[in-house]
């Protein structure tokens, strides 16, 4: 099955008309992205863009031969008009399956807001499902019976969507997963493919012809990440960007609770608030038999909290017990942890803050604590696949 990506954009295309923000102001040449609309096998076009027959003629194609017009949502974008010679753009009604001359069948996917997924099978049985913007299937597919061999859908608008394909077996680890619907609230360029990539996803610009059911190399998701950066750099953010697409969770928060601190439960309530509601959450600093044990991926915030509280344990800030035996114990138990996620067959994604940046701590409890940490992080990094310092926002790799 032939797949033609005339357009990979959000609705109103990008960069938007008229828009000043930065992202717009840098998608310019192989960056400009209509309107996503598909061509299928050259007969059957999913979606409808600005220029239609002359974006399928950029690519090489012609619409003569389209026996179908389907649309996903409302367009809310610049208005369109059918180009001379094409059948009237219409719906399938939600579950019903509707069979093209060509040989393709194509099923309406309920969503869980406005608009229509479709479903195409070609003759030769190769499986597309096409999401519209903002939507993912409602309920959970529990009639699909195998992965589809391709899937295209608004990742970064709705991770979650992708998510619940996986958890049900939609996707799969050889589905190819390409992102369209693509508008100025994520950055263009190396950083829109790093951020999918980290969801095993990939983004093609216009025009692109992609062949369903070909082999293609689906990006390696890196098994453990580091992400390291200052205070209110968004080094959480990041990390929960990285484990949004996967469709179990396990985050593991190491600062615990502290009574009568009114702001810390506020800082804890807007991580859960930002989180996706099926994740679970575990408050504990006990790492080392959840690296052990098989389960689902595991984001543990942050290492810097879990090095205070071995400290506490082994009595580090008490110069005296520091040196009668207390460093070696915390260097045992950093050893266990660096151990343990050698060791581990889990996803694991974990925070740390970059300290040492700036003023040297006035007590010798402040440097302690600084160069243990930096051990800490450099021993977690030699263990990571992928190793991210996030400043000012922006995420730089380092390892990966």
């Amino acid at each position: 099955m032939e797949l033609t990506l005339l357009g990979t954009g959000a609705p109103l295309g990008l960069p938007r008309p008229d828009c000043p923000c930065a992202v717009c102001a840098l998608s310019r040449g192989p960056r400009v992205r209509a309107a996503t609309a598909l061509l299928v096998d050259g007969a059957l076009l999913l979606d409808l863009t600005p220029g239609a027959a002359l974006a399928a003629a950029r690519s090489g194609h012609s619409l003569v031969g389209v026996r179908q017009v389907l649309l996903t949502h409302p367009h809310d974008g610049p208005a369109v008009e059918v180009p001379a010679g094409l059948p009237s753009a219409g719906r399938v009604p939600d579950g019903r399956e509707l069979t093209l001359i060509s040989g393709h069948r194509v099923r309406a996917v309920p969503m869980d807001s406005p608009g229509t997924g479709y479903e195409v099978t070609s003759a030769d049985g190769e499986t597309l499902l096409y999401l519209p913007p903002g939507g993912s299937p409602a309920g959970l597919m529990d009639d699909h019976r195998a992965p589809y061999d391709m899937v295209v859908a608004d990742v970064t608008g709705r991770p979650d969507a992708l998510a619940r394909l996986r958890a049900t077996g939609a996707v799969g680890p050889a589905t190819d997963v390409i992102a369209v619907h693509l508008d100025h609230d994520v950055p263009t360029g190396t950083e829109l493919d790093r951020r999918l990539a980290a969801a095993g996803a990939r983004a093609v610009p216009d025009g692109t012809t992609l062949y369903v059911g070909e082999y293609h190399e689906v990006p390696d998701v890196p098994r453990r990440t580091l992400v390291t950066g200052g205070a209110r750099s968004g080094k959480s953010v990041e990390a929960e960007r990285r484990l949004e697409t996967f469709p179990e969770v396990l985050y593991v928060a190491t600062g615990g609770t502290r009574e009568g601190d009114p702001e810390w439960a506020e800082r804890v309530g807007l991580h859960r608030e930002r989180r996706p509601g099926s994740w679970r959450t575990a408050e504990t600093c006990d790492l080392v038999p959840l690296l052990e044990e098989d389960g689902p991926a595991l984001l543990v915030d942050c290492l810097s909290l879990w090095l205070t509280d071995a400290m506490d344990r082994v009595g580090a800030w008490d110069d005296e017990r520091w040196a009668d035996g207390g460093q070696a114990a915390l260097r045992e138990r950093t050893a266990e942890l660096v151990a343990a996620v050698r060791a581990t067959r889990r996803t694991v994604v974990a925070v740390t803050n970059e300290v040492g940046s700036g003023v040297v701590p006035a007590t010798a409890a402040g440097r302690r604590f600084r160069d243990e940490l930096g051990r800490l992080n450099a021993a977690f990094a030699d263990e990571c696949e992928e190793v991210l310092l996030v400043v000012a926002g922006q995420a730089l790799v380092l390892r990966g």
